[in-house]
This record gives structure tokens, C-alpha cells and sequence, in this order.
């Protein structure tokens, strides 16, 4: 198959968050599988053409290759794309969001026809794509070089859609007639994700319990109907893990390299990670981690709620991320009361994130909505067992076999099965059995790939 995969953001050239890695490594994969993939996103400020070793092929458009032959080109327009940030700065979303990206959707259908990359499949990703599957189904609907081409879109996060002021909409360049409640319109305003969900031929999740919940109204986000209706074209497929970079068995951040064959080497990462954390030497005191984003979604509200009782407990924890400033005073506040408990990074460290997933026992993860999630992922390639709430991707991935859950969204859920996971910590036995356990599951890019594959060939019979 040909496939075009359209995103705003593409690992190694331009990241914000999860979005960039799956643009960047689901290519590769779909490559092994021997698919012909090209990659189209704006050329960024901090996209340099010497360190990508950038050729351009027209006044506006140059390409950079990664995998074996997988061309990435780049949209250039200084006046939308030559920022600092990709989105907006420190007073907000940029105000031309809509021309930037609207922009970035009609030049790439353009370009596809000036390269004559005829693809069977463009797969979207978030409402930065979304007009492509509208401008196919308007626009170029008449046009012969897209006739058989389908649009597979993919939601990270239903929370971000694109909305913008109803008196914009004529910078689309679409009839007034779309902006209408079963398309582009959303309570007065213009819903790019909306438009994008109604006008492609599949609507895709980063998991498939996440795109269950997003029909519903607690995670919606206003969306649930629209989705309900088209739930027939709606699937879910996870994620996948770059091993490349997340192996313990080849990782050069952590101190010493471990398999299943030498699990007992993980714990010279746990002396390591207690060393550089000055948290004390306690064999028989499990060890929690946290990477993430400080913020509500991720569980922090309730982790904030339970932090007194959990520093009180059988246990050392090590946090690394930024976020509201309401969690950094509070944890903040923990650490100057229980320092040989707890241990507070307040940064983006990519290093000490490795170590975090090498010498941590538990992963703790009690995001309040989650569509896929990585960080668990991680943790079980590290034998790092992943403690979590049953949400979207989490409750996809996290078993009684392989971790811990909580049903019930609440501090005392959390303290309990904590709780739970210290005791199962005491018994040695017990532990070895589930780490080893843990090594054993595949959340490779391959996996995912394949599926999209199955997901491509059911666009393209409709």
C-alpha cells in the first residue's frame, strides 16, 4: 500500500508529547512490513537543515529520510511556521492557528499530486490534520488522482480539537453550508477534530478501551455523539514501544544492563536511582516511581489528596516531571517533611528517566483518563511493575498478572492498592515470578503495525 501519514509533529524533528513518537516510529514499522510510507509536517524553526541533512525539492518544500527509504517532507511557510513553538508561546495558542494549519492540510494534498504520490491511505493524526479529510470529501472530491484515497484518522486526545471563532470559517475556503451542527459547527464555534471525525472514512484510538469511553459523556468531551454514531467505524490500537530505545537489556543511561536471564542486576539500578535520589539503603522497602506531567489528568489531584498517609507508609518514592505549580509547591512541601521518603525532580531529565523505569520496583500510574499511555509499557519491559486506574489504554495493558489496578477513582482506592503491592513486595517469591512475568510482554511497533495494516485494507474496501 501507499500510505501518506500526515502529523504535526514527528520524532526526531519536532515533539510536544506522545503524538511525535507515534509519527515517528509507526512509519519504521509500517516500512519492516514492507508498506510504501511517506511522512508530510511543517517545517518548524527548530527543524535545521544541517542536522537532518535536509534536501529541498521546491521553493517551499524540502525532505529529510529516516528508516531505510521513508522520505519526511516538509512544509515551509516562515510567516506560520518560523516560531519557536510549535502550537503557541507563553501567553497561549498561537491566534493563526486556523491559517497555520489549514494551510499545512491544503499544501500537503497539493503536494502529493506535484510528487505524484498517488496514496491508498492518508492517516491523520490529531485536529492539526483534520482538514484533509475534509478538503478530500469537498474540495478535491471531483479530482481524479484522488479517487480511491481514504483517510484514516487517529485521535490521541479527544480533550484537543482545534476550535476556533465562527467569523474565521470563511478561511477555509469551504461553503457556509458545512458549518452546520452535523459537521464543522460546535456550539457557535469551528471544530476542526469534529469536521476531521465526520469526513474520514475510519476514526481511529490509541486503544481500544479508550475508544469505548470516548462515546461516552464523562469522556466525550462534547464529542460522544458524533462518535456513537459513526461507532461502526470507529476501532482501537495501542500504541506501540520504540524496544530500540526502552530495553533494559541495552539501555546506556542505567548502571547495569539485565534481562529475565539476570534479573537480580536490576537491583544494582535501584542502589543507583537511591544514590543519586539521597534516599537510604532499604532492601526490604519497595521503591516507587513516577515520570509524568504534574497535572489533574494524570492522578495528581488524587495523589495530593493521599500524599500524607502514602509518605507514612513501607515505602520510598522518586517523582521526575513539571507541571501545575499547585502540585510542585505541595510535593515540594513532602519532601522538606519526609526527605528520606520521598524524592521530587521538578524537570525534563531523559537520563534519570531511564534509571526512574530501571531501578524502581512499582510504576505508579493513577492517571483519570489515560487513552493510551507509555509510561506502563515501559515498566513491564523494565520488570518494573505498573500499579494504575482502569482507564483507557491502562486497563488495555495492566492486568492482575502483570500489575496493579484500582476501579474506584479515589485516594483511598489508591492507598489501598498500594498498600497491596507493598505486601506483595515482602514475598521475594512472589515478586521474582511477577517481574519475570512482566519481561514477557510484547508492546513492540511491529504488533501495532500489522493491526494498522488490517485497519488500512478495511478503509480502503469502503
Amino acid at each position: 500500500m501507499r500510505i501518506v501519514l500526515a502529523a504535526s509533529e514527528v520524532v526526531p524533528f519536532a515533539k510536544t508529547g506522545g503524538l511525535a513518537d507515534v509519527a515517528g516510529a509507526l512509519p519504521l514499522a509500517l516500512e519492516e512490513l514492507n508498506q510504501e510510507v511517506i511522512v508530510v509536517m511543517p517545517k518548524y524553526k527548530t527543524i535545521q537543515d544541517s542536522k537532518f541533512k535536509i534536501q529541498r525539492i521546491k521553493q517551499d518544500v524540502s525532505y529529510s529520510v529516516i528508516g531505510n527509504n521513508i522520505k519526511v517532507y516538509f512544509i515551509e511557510k516562515d510567516e506560520y511556521f518560523n516560531r519557536d513553538g510549535l502550537y503557541g508561546d507563553k501567553s497561549g495558542d498561537y491566534k493563526d492557528n486556523l491559517d497555520r494549519f489549514s494551510y499545512y492540510c491544503k499544501r500537503t494534498l497539493e503536494l502529493l499530486k506535484e510528487i505524484n504520490f498517488k496514496p491508498d491511505i492518508i492517516h491523520c493524526h490529531d485536529w492539526q490534520s483534520c482538514l484533509i479529510p475534509v478538503y478530500l470529501k469537498t474540495l478535491y472530491a471531483k479530482e481524479l488522482f484522488y479517487k480511491d484515497t481514504k483517510a484514516v484518522l487517529t485521535i490521541h486526545n479527544i480533550g484537543y480539537q482545534g476550535l476556533f471563532p465562527k467569523e474565521q470559517f470563511p478561511r477555509l475556503g469551504l461553503d457556509w453550508s458545512y458549518f452546520d451542527m452535523e459537521m464543522l459547527e460546535f456550539y457557535g464555534k469551528i471544530n476542526l477534530l469534529k469536521g476531521g471525525m465526520v469526513f474520514c472514512d475510519i476514526i481511529n484510538t490509541v486503544s481500544p478501551t479508550y475508544s469505548k469511553e470516548i462515546q461516552t459523556k464523562e469522556f466525550g468531551f462534547g464529542l460522544e455523539g458524533i462518535l456513537s454514531k459513526r461507532r461502526k467505524s470507529l476501532f482501537g490500537i495501542l500504541n506501540g514501544v520504540d524496544y530500540s530505545i526502552w530495553n533494559p537489556e541495552a539501555d546506556k543511561f542505567i548502571v547495569r544492563n539485565y534481562s529475565a536471564n539476570n534479573i537480580g542486576d536490576k537491583y544494582k539500578n535501584k542502589e543507583d536511582l537511591r544514590k543519586i535520589c539521597n534516599l537510604p539503603f532499604k532492601k526490604e522497602v519497595p521503591l516507587f516511581g513516577i515520570v509524568s506531567r504534574l497535572a489533574e489528568q494524570k492522578g495528581f489531584d488524587i495523589l495530593a489528596e493521599a500524599i500524607e498517609k502514602i509518605c507514612k507508609m513501607n515505602l520510598q518514592l522518586v517523582i521526575l516531571g513539571t507541571g501545575d505549580l499547585k502540585y510542585h509547591v505541595l510535593l515540594g512541601n513532602m519532601v522538606k517533611r519526609y526527605p528520606k521518603v520521598i524524592s521530587l525532580h521538578l524537570k525534563f531529565d531523559d537520563c534519570l528517566a531511564h534509571k526512574i523505569y530501571a531501578g524502581s520496583d512499582i510504576f505508579l500510574m493513577p492517571s483519570k483518563y489515560e487513552p493510551c499511555g507509555l509510561g506502563q509499557l515501559i515498566s513491564l519491559r523494565y520488570a518494573t511493575i505498573p500499579l494504575a486506574f482502569k482507564t483507557g489504554g491502562l486497563a488495555d495493558t495492566v492486568t492482575e498478572d502483570n500489575g496493579f489496578m484500582f476501579d474506584d477513582y479515589s485516594k483511598g482506592d489508591l492507598i489501598k492498592t498500594m498498600g497491596k503491592a507493598i505486601k506483595t513486595f515482602a514475598s521475594a517469591k512472589k515478586w521474582n515470578a511477577l517481574m519475570l512475568k512482566a519481561m514477557r510482554y510484547n508492546f513492540s511497533w511491529q504488533e501495532s503495525a500489522q493491526k494498522y495494516i488490517k485497519l488500512y485494507e478495511k478503509a480502503k474496501g469502503r
